[in-house]
């Protein structure tokens, strides 16, 4: 997780001027979060739970899909998705974040 920043006397400065371009009616206000996001960190990064073999299990049987299946669209082995049903494994990186999508959306988010 990345800590808050604060900003240097530049990044002050900028951050003034895109808020006046905001005011002003220059800059939308997806294109003003982003730039206050990057600079001073105003939103968390994202954590996904962990999840259980026997979650994940679930998961693709609510998908009707074969562990190759899944597989497949997790962008990892069929030999890894076994051992994450049987808590072999745990998921990390964009495996998890993917489960994690699963999880709360379904699989029709991913596909």
């Amino acid at each position: 997780m990345t800590k808050n920043k604060t900003p240097n006397r530049l990044a002050k400065a900028m951050l003034e001027t895109a808020k006046d371009m905001r005011q002003a009616g220059f800059l939308n206000k997806a294109a003003y979060e982003k730039i206050t996001m990057r600079h001073i960190g105003l939103k968390k990064k994202a954590e996904a739970k962990p999840i259980s073999g026997k979650d994940i299990r679930k998961m693709r049987e609510r998908a009707h899909m074969s562990q190759a299946v899944f597989a497949h669209y997790l962008n990892v082995t069929v030999g890894y998705v076994s051992q994450l049903e049987r808590d072999e494994k745990r998921p990390t990186g964009a495996a998890l974040v993917l489960l994690d999508v699963i999880r709360r959306k379904g699989i029709e988010a991913i596909l």
